[in-house]
């Protein structure tokens, strides 16, 4: 199978399966890594990342969103190492595991060709579960960026449990950003269709039941990818790059369209609120990929994000450009840092940019998620030829500075979770940890770096047994909540 991939790779010149992107194969477990540096002795828990890695030869044109969830996870413990690496067996998976072979095509193919295949939200493609992984509850969860199933899986063996509904207490999908309040335990989730004009929202407590679920209409189906919590609120996203369902008849493919005649819509509901409770905000027009941090500061909630003004640029190609390069455009992202002020006193909407830099997939101290914050660390993005991300960058927006951490000539890295210390003294007393992946030698290494010194050498270098693909979201399990 993996010749298959390869040559399919080659002749369709799709550089998303090719080099740093390159599928891999085989599922390993790896003990005692050597280390150039040092681990530190009070990191104890799980760095996981997911990702796309198609297990067979893709049907029409393939779209990096396509490919199979692959996990990959460092778990430290006493300044050592252990790599492993699984494939999330979604329902999807499996079935084409059966038939051994790829039986949908995906986000550039032909919606046609899947009319016979199960649906999903709405379109006839497959849940993956390959987009981001999230910890609630003592549950390790994988999830879909079109709004899919939950997977749980176990956190130290990487195996796939199933389908988590919370004891049919879950009747929804549910997004692939859940957002998890760690002085609660509560864990904030949306779902949508695109068949349908309403976003839903609800809330996992901490013994594991959706204890609240509203629906709030909006103006026509949409599609938004992350949203915000506070201590007390919640903020859902209607955002103008939406899915015309006149236009994905006509042209046969699942492709967004972004109405810049629209407003950018925020609800803010209370975190246990219904849908006559919502205030709405409105912003310029753009989609939001991801938040950072979402906080109450007197009157106003302030939410930290990355902003792209232009979410669909492969629109400006030429007539026949090939799909190849429209994905290439598509997937260069211009997000930027961006600040949102909404008065709930007042109902005025401020906001502005705080970076000109090029950065998205942000992470923070997730133990100040809800509350007010000032650090994030954002992947700098490099994309001349196809999307990658060649830098970490640090944020401090409270002095509105930034400190950068360079991969190095021909590296690239992946969506880097903060590690606090155990008796933190500050926001960024701790580690950043991140998967790095040489193009030039096809190895992978995870690197650890000081989070205070952050454009320092690392203080430990993970050198791993297999090449890891360039991918999506990551996060980080502290052995206390793991083992709690």
């Amino acid at each position: 199978m993996k010749n298959a991939i390869m040559n399919y790779a080659l002749e369709a010149g799709n550089p998303y399966l090719l080099g740093a992107y390159a599928p891999i194969f085989e599922e390993i477990v790896a003990s005692d890594l050597e280390v150039i540096g040092e681990i530190p002795k009070d990191i104890n828990g799980v760095y996981v990342r997911n990702g796309p890695n198609p297990k067979f030869e893709p049907k029409g044109h393939y779209h990096w969103f396509d490919g199979d969830a692959m996990l990959h996870a460092l778990q430290l413990e006493n300044g050592k190492a252990t790599y492993r690496n699984r494939w999330i067996r979604t329902n999807n998976f499996v079935e084409e595991e059966q038939a051994g072979e790829s039986l949908w095509q995906g986000l550039l193919g032909k919606l046609a060709a899947n009319m016979g295949r199960p649906w999903n939200r709405g379109v006839p493609l497959k849940d993956t579960a390959n987009t981001a992984v999230g910890f609630h509850d003592g549950k390790l969860l994988a999830g879909w960026y079109m709004c899919g199933d939950l997977y749980e899986i176990d956190p130290i063996t990487l195996e796939t449990k199933g389908i988590q509904n919370y004891n049919g207490t879950l009747s929804s999908k549910a997004m692939a950003h859940v957002k998890v309040d760690e002085h609660t335990n509560e864990m904030m989730f949306f779902d949508y269709e695109l068949t349908a004009s309403y976003l839903a929202y609800g809330v996992v407590n901490g013994t594991g039941t959706v204890k609240h679920f509203t629906k709030i209409p909006t103006p026509g189906p949409r599609i938004p990818h992350d949203m915000g919590i506070t201590q007390n609120y919640s903020i859902l996203m209607d955002l103008p790059l939406i899915y015309d369902l006149n236009a994905m008849a006509k042209r046969g493919r699942a492709i967004p369209t972004f109405r810049k005649d629209l407003p950018s819509r925020f609800a803010i509901i209370p975190r246990f609120g219904n849908a006559d409770e919502v205030r709405w905000f409105e912003a310029e027009p753009c989609y939001i990929y991801h938040t950072i941090n979402c906080w109450e500061e007197g009157d106003e909630i302030v939410m930290d994000c990355c902003v792209n003004l232009e979410p669909t640029p492969q629109e400006e190609l030429p007539k026949g450009s090939s799909a190849v390069e429209k994905l290439n455009a598509y997937l260069r992202l211009k997000a930027y840092l961006h600040r949102y002020r909404f008065n709930l006193k007042t109902g005025e909407t401020k906001e502005s940019r705080l970076d000109d830099l090029g950065t998205e997939f942000p992470l923070m101290n997730s133990r100040y998620l809800g509350r007010k914050s000032r650090y994030a660390y954002n992947q700098r993005l490099e994309t001349s030829e196809a999307l990658r991300f060649d830098a970490i960058v640090k944020y401090d927006t409270e002095k509105n500075t930034s400190t950068v951490y360079e991969y190095g000539k021909n590296k690239s890295g992946s969506e880097s979770p903060f590690i606090p210390k155990p008796n933190a003294q500050s926001e960024d007393d701790g580690y950043v940890i991140s998967f790095v992946t040489d193009a030039s030698t096809e190895k992978s290494e995870v690197v650890i770096l000081d989070a205070q010194n952050i454009d320092q050498e690392p203080l430990a270098r993970i050198l791993l047994p297999q090449r890891v693909p360039l991918g999506f979201h990551a996060c980080w399990v502290d052995g206390d909540r793991m083992f709690s």
